[in-house]
């Protein structure tokens, strides 16, 4: 199963919603000092279930929430969302008619962490959550 896509909104520098697209096997994130590179691996690790502060590099888990800076004011919440090609039924039962799976995570500031897995195909989306 390839992962196909990364979209962040309100995700520490990310505060703006942007989806990274993996177009192949093998990709690379470059980038000047400060860019956010690891931003992205904290987001990819927050996502799957992360729960440690200190391993985001954070002193609370509310730190993954962009803040704030000089010219944007704080956001409420945050997302990231992993979308996964499952076009070749690496996941099977219950996933195997689905051609993408899509797990997200959302938090806002004082409210509990939401976990989702989507399942997307012909017919729609479908929502489950955890």
């Amino acid at each position: 199963m390839r992962l196909k896509s990364l979209k962040l909104a309100g995700f520490k520098s990310f505060v703006d919603p942007i989806q990274i697209d993996f177009p192949g096997i093998m990709c690379g994130i470059v980038g000047p000092n400060g860019c956010g590179k690891s931003n992205i691996i904290d987001a990819i690790k927050w996502v799957k279930g992360e729960l440690s502060a200190k391993s985001l590099r954070s002193e609370s888990l509310q730190d993954v929430i962009f803040n704030g800076s000089d010219n944007r004011k704080p956001v409420s919440h945050c997302s990231v969302e992993l979308c996964f090609d499952n076009s070749e039924n690496f996941l099977g039962g219950e996933y195997l008619k689905f051609d993408e799976v899509s797990v997200k995570r959302e938090m806002g500031r004082g409210s509990p962490l939401i976990l989702l897995i989507m399942q997307l195909h012909e017919e729609g989306m479908c929502k489950i959550f955890f």
